[in-house]
Formats: structure tokens, sequence, C-alpha cells
């Protein structure tokens, strides 16, 4: 009787203290995530002072070829992956959403409806979760071996800025290229959702030249535009963050670039 009632107050005192628990270990996770999210904002801030400040003295911030580099990789690497992908998924919208309106006999709002999606929304979220695990796994990768072979301690020894030298051109190359990739994923869905008209819905491409056209404000482009500069300056931030703060050998590079596309994706999702 006794070992039963040592028990039975053993597992009530466990129930008494797991919501403290629980709130205990939310309020650690809370608080990591808003050191992990200062932390990312002062990277940021210091890229970008110690650039300008490169610029601001008459010195080249980084070397122009590996800016251009990057941008190749980023950009015209990526541009049959974001405009393959944007085709067949303004494919599956138009047609989705065209059967849904010849009920009704609207089917002529099809054009402006994905256009106006694809040009405020998809647009830049397709091609910033592209961007995410393609290129951001990538620098991610790039920076966490350089860190774990000591190579970014061996930059800082000669005098020279990792956040600059490294970081500077792949942010830059990320953040200036993700609106070009949206407008080419916005142009893709449309073309596709053109030939799905003329098939399915005998739209002639004139009229749905027209019927975009008029759908379209040019607030929902700027939208769209602002969406994916700051989609930009986010991917490259995270990956080059995760990259330069790896720890723990190979194993380490595996897990950052893991938690790079994940974190990426989550908040251009968010």
């Amino acid at each position: 009787m006794a070992e039963e009632e040592n028990k039975s107050t053993d597992l009530a005192t466990v129930l008494e203290t797991a919501p403290v628990v629980a709130v205990q270990e939310i309020g650690h996770l809370g608080r990591g995530l808003l050191f992990e999210i200062g932390d990312m904002f002062w990277f940021i801030v210091h890229t970008f002072t110690e650039t300008m400040a490169n610029v601001q003295s008459g010195r080249s911030p980084f070397r122009a070829s590996s800016f251009f580099r990057h941008t190749e990789r980023a950009g015209v690497g990526s541009v049959p992956l974001v405009a393959m992908v944007s085709f067949f998924l303004g494919l599956t919208m138009a047609l989705l959403t065209g059967y849904q309106l010849q009920r009704f006999g609207t089917e002529r709002l099809v054009p402006g409806l994905v256009a106006i999606a694809f040009t405020r929304e998809l647009g830049p979220l397709l091609t910033g979760i592209m961007l995410a695990a393609r290129i951001g796994a990538a620098f991610t990768a790039e920076l966490g071996t350089m860190e774990v072979n000591e190579e970014v301690e061996a930059i800082e020894a000669m005098g020279i800025s990792p956040l600059r030298f490294l970081v500077a051109p792949r942010l830059l190359a990320l953040f200036s290229l993700m609106p070009c990739l949206s407008v080419i994923s916005s142009l893709a869905a449309i073309i596709a959702t053109s030939l799905i008209c003329r098939a399915y819905f005998s739209i002639a491409f004139v009229y749905f030249n027209d019927l975009v056209i008029h759908a379209l404000l040019m607030r929902d482009i700027i939208t769209g535009i602002i969406k994916s500069f700051l989609f930009g300056l986010l991917i490259g931030a995270i990956a080059c963050y995760r990259g330069l703060h790896v720890k723990g050998g190979a194993a380490g590079v595996g897990n950052s670039t893991t938690s790079s596309v994940v974190t990426a994706i989550t908040v251009v999702i968010a």
C-alpha cells in the first residue's frame, strides 16, 4: 500500500510540474528564436555598413568577378527551373479555375485571376522557394566548408573581412536577381494560361491579352517586385549566416545546409 501511495504521489507531482516544464521549454525556444533573429539582423547591418564604408573610401567592396559568377549561378542557371515549374503550375491553375468558372459562364476571368495571383504572390513565392533550395543550400555548404577548413580564419588573418569578401557578393547577387526571376515566373505562368484558355475555353490570344492588361494594376506589379527584393535579401542572409556559423565538422555542414533551406522556405512562405 505504501508503495502504491508513493507511486500515485510521484505521478501527481509529475502531472503538476508538466505544465511548468512545457512553459519553460516554450520560453527557451522563444528566447533562442529572438536571439537568432537579432543576430541575423545585425549580420545584415554589418555587411551593409562594411560594404558602404569601402565604397565611400573609394575602394571596391568586393571583386567584380566574384559578383558576376554568383549572379550567373543564381540568375541564369535558375531560369530553366523557374520557368518550367511556373509554366506547369500556370497550366494547372488555369485548368482548375477555368472548369469551375465555366459552370457560371465566367471563364473570361481566368486570365486576370492567374495574372494577378502570379504577379502579386505566386511568382515571388515560387521563385523564393526554388532559390532557397537551389542557391541557398549551395551558399551555405560552400561557406560552411570554408569555416570548417579554417579558410575563413585565414581570410581574417590577412586583414580581409569575410562579410565584405564572402557575404556581400552573394547577398547582392540574390537581392538584385530575384525580381528578374519573379518576372520570368509570372510570364511563364501567363503564357501557359493563354494556351489553356485558347485550347479549352476558346479565348483568342488577342482577347486574352486585353483581359490580362485590364486586370493587372500597377500596384500589383510593384507589390510583387518589392516582395522579390525582400525574399532575395532574406534567402541570401539566411544562407550566408548559417554557413558562417557551422560547428561540428562535415556533419555540421550538412545540418546547417538543411537548416538553411528549411528556415528560408518557412520565412518566405510566412
